[in-house]
């Protein structure tokens, strides 16, 4: 019987054996952290965890990644790649801007309220400052975040600039907004997630009230629209 002279898939794509065996290790130790992430959650979710699920021992993982943090970033990738099909499955270029912001934002709370890790491991990597980050993770790690997080903000700012041409968004610097509502999205998910809040009687003594997921993403919707209408003030 003839032989067929077709090449492995992983001599055509040019890696070797070896680089192919590591680059799937690689994936399989992201798609356990990511699901350790979300059935118990950032801060429970332990590298000894994460390499037990894979079937090795905690040094392995360390030769993959250089660190808990650029785990962690890899990790985010693929949330944000999962948000960023959202949020483009949501936007309606036929709309009218404000409509079109609205859906944004809704998509991008509904998808944090869903995915609570998603919030707990961007505003980790968040409490870093970007020197600190980038000496933390490989400069590959560091293109695939920020490749990622563009691609999300892009969105949005594309939706901003066009408010902006038709006149019904008043923003100076559509990028800078995007990422104020993306970081400001973040912490009152944050809050949703704990679901409470603090305020003060009529006495002065703390009390403690509730806050519904529906309640803070309306919030969101609100004041992201309240921000690209407003009028700019010298």
């Amino acid at each position: 019987m003839e032989q067929s002279t077709t090449p492995p898939a992983a001599q055509r794509s040019g890696r070797t054996p070896a680089a192919s065996r590591r680059r799937q290790r690689t994936q399989e130790i992201l798609a356990a952290t990511r699901a350790l992430f979300d059935e118990r959650g950032l801060g429970d979710a332990q590298i000894e965890d994460i390499a037990r699920s894979v079937g090795i021992n905690r040094a392995i993982v360390y030769r993959h990644f250089s660190g808990k943090e650029e785990l962690f970033a890899l990790t985010l990738v693929g949330y944000l790649d999962e948000l960023r099909t959202a949020l483009s499955l949501a936007d309606d270029a036929s709309a009218v801007p404000a409509v079109r912001l609205q859906r944004l934002v809704e998509a991008f709370a509904d998808y944090g309220l869903a995915h609570p890790a998603f919030v707990d491991c961007a505003q980790t990597l968040m409490r870093r400052t970007g020197p600190e980050l980038l000496d933390e993770v490989s400069e590959e790690a560091a293109l695939r975040l920020g490749r990622a997080m563009a691609s999300c903000l892009g969105i949005l700012t594309k939706v901003l600039v066009a408010g902006g041409a038709s006149g019904d968004f008043h923003v100076t610097n559509p990028p800078a907004l995007a990422n104020l509502l993306y970081a400001t999205g973040l912490g009152t998910l944050q809050l949703a997630r704990v679901g409470l809040l603090v305020e003060e009687d009529a006495s002065g003594a703390p009390q403690i009230r509730t806050i519904a997921g529906a309640t803070a993403k309306d919030y969101l919707v609100r004041s992201a629209v309240a921000l690209a209408t407003a009028p700019v003030t010298a």
